[in-house]
C-alpha cells in the first residue's frame, strides 16, 4: 500500500457501482477498492456514489423529521429513552456532550493542528444544543447477545401526522444507506488486502442506527454556533446524504487541514471511518475528526430558506447512519494491518508529521467498545 497521499481539499469520490457491476477480479474493481481504502486512510472519510440511491427519498426524509422536531418539546419527550442509553429514540438538545472537552488525547490532536485549523473552542463543556432520533436498521442475531441494552426495540412517534409514515420512510432510506455503506465496507476491505466480505459479516448483527440529527436555526442560527462539538464517531463508518444547511466540517488524517464538506446532488453520499474501523486496522485508518458549526454559508442558507420556504421549520436534520460492527464481535487489530499502520505512522513522522503517542487497542467486545464511549460523551451512566 502507498503512503499517505497528498490531499487536497476536494475528497476522492468513490464509485460503488464499479464494484457492484463488474468482476470482483477485473482491474478496474480492484483500482477502485484500492481508491476507497486510500481514502480513509488520507482522509478519514470520501464521497460515495451509488446509482441505487434517489435525491426523492433523501428529500420525503428531511421533510418529515423537520415536522418531527417542530413539534413541542413535551412531545418529543415521551419518545426519549434514557434507560437504553438513549440508543433507540430521542435525545434532546443539551444532552450529549463533545468527548474531546475533556479527552486527554483528542485535545493534543487539536493543540497540534495550525491554529487556522483549529475547530471552534469545546473547552466551556457545554452540552451540545442538537437533537437527535436514533431508529434501529438492524437484523436479529440469532444468539442472545450479551448486550441487550445496546439492542432495544425501535420507538414509533405517536403524533397522527408523523406515525402512519414513519417508520417506511425511515426504513426506505435507511436501507438506502444501510446498502450503500456495506458495499464500501466490502470495497475498502478488498482495498486493505483482505476478503471482501470480512467487515460486512463482522457487522451483519450490528445495531445499525438511522440517526438523524436536528439543530433549531431559529434558536441556534448564529454564526459560529457550535452544532456538534469536535468528535470523532464511536462506530465502524458513518453515512450521510446532503444535508440542506452546511457546516459540516472535517480533519485529514486527524492532524490536517479543516475541509468544509460539500455533497454533489444525486446519487452522492458521504463516508467516515469511526473508532470501530481505527480499531480493528490498529490506527491504519484513523476515526475521522469533524465538528458541525454554523459558517458563512449556513446563514446564507438560512436566508434563503427563509425567503424560499417560509411554511417550512428553519431545522438543520443531518441524514445520518452509523453502521456497528456486532456487539458480541471480538474487537482487535489484524496484524497485518496493524503492522502497516506502524509502518504508515513512522513514515509520517519522517515527513513531520507528528500524530502524537501511539494508540493501543486491547482486545475487547464490541459492545463494550460502545458502552465506553457512550459514558464519555454523557449518554450511559
Amino acid at each position: 500500500m502507498s503512503a499517505l497521499e497528498e490531499f487536497s481539499m476536494d475528497l476522492p469520490i468513490i464509485d460503488l457501482d464499479v464494484f457492484l457491476q463488474q468482476g470482483r477480479d477485473s482491474p478496474e474493481v480492484k483500482a477502485e477498492c484500492t481508491k476507497a481504502a486510500n481514502a480513509l486512510i488520507t482522509y478519514g472519510a470520501l464521497v460515495l456514489h451509488d446509482s441505487r440511491v434517489a435525491e426523492e427519498d433523501n428529500t420525503v426524509f428531511l421533510d418529515l423529521l423537520e415536522n418531527y422536531f417542530a413539534q413541542p418539546e413535551e412531545l418529543l419527550k415521551k419518545d426519549e429513552r434514557p434507560e437504553f442509553s438513549y440508543q433507540i429514540g430521542v435525545t434532546l438538545e443539551n444532552t450529549e456532550k463533545p468527548k474531546c472537552a475533556v479527552d486527554e488525547p483528542c485535545l493534543r490532536v487539536i493543540e497540534r493542528l495550525a491554529p487556522s485549523e483549529r475547530p471552534l473552542d469545546i473547552t466551556g463543556h457545554h452540552p451540545d444544543p442538537k437533537c437527535r432520533f436514533f431508529w434501529r436498521m438492524v437484523e436479529p442475531p440469532p444468539y442472545k447477545t450479551q448486550f441487550p441494552g445496546l439492542n432495544a426495540d425501535n420507538v414509533t412517534p405517536e403524533a397522527p401526522h408523523i406515525k402512519e409514515r414513519w417508520g417506511p420512510v425511515m426504513n426506505k432510506w435507511g436501507s438506502s444507506m444501510k446498502n450503500a455503506v456495506e458495499g464500501l465496507a466490502q470495497m475498502t476491505a478488498v482495498g486493505l488486502g483482505l476478503p471482501a466480505d470480512t467487515f460486512k459479516d463482522a457487522g451483519r448483527y450490528g445495531p445499525h442506527l438511522l440517526a438523524p440529527t436536528a439543530s433549531d436555526l431559529s434558536k441556534y442560527g448564529k454564526k459560529d454556533t457550535i452544532l456538534a462539538g469536535f468528535h470523532t464517531d464511536l462506530n465502524f463508518l458513518t453515512i450521510h446524504g446532503r444535508s440542506r444547511y452546511p457546516g459540516l466540517h472535517i480533519w485529514a488524517r486527524n492532524t490536517g487541514k479543516r475541509i468544509p464538506v460539500k455533497i454533489p446532488q444525486g446519487n452522492y453520499l458521504l463516508v467516515q471511518a469511526g473508532k470501530q474501523l481505527e480499531y480493528i486496522t490498529g490506527g491504519l485508518i484513523k476515526a475521522g475528526y469533524h465538528e458541525v458549526v454554523v459558517n458563512e454559508r449556513t446563514v446564507q442558507v438560512i436566508e434563503d430558506r427563509k425567503t424560499r420556504f417560509p411554511e417550512r421549520p428553519l431545522i438543520r436534520i443531518s441524514s445520518t447512519f452509523f453502521w456497528h460492527l456486532s456487539s458480541d464481535y471480538d474487537l482487535a487489530p489484524i496484524p497485518a494491518l496493524a503492522e502497516e499502520a506502524r509502518r504508515v505512522r513512522a513514515e509520517q513522522f519522517q515527513l513531520g508529521r507528528d500524530e502524537g503517542e501511539e494508540a493501543e487497542y486491547p482486545p475487547i467486545k464490541v459492545g463494550e467498545q460502545v458502552s465506553n464511549e457512550l459514558k464519555h460523551i454523557a449518554l450511559m451512566a
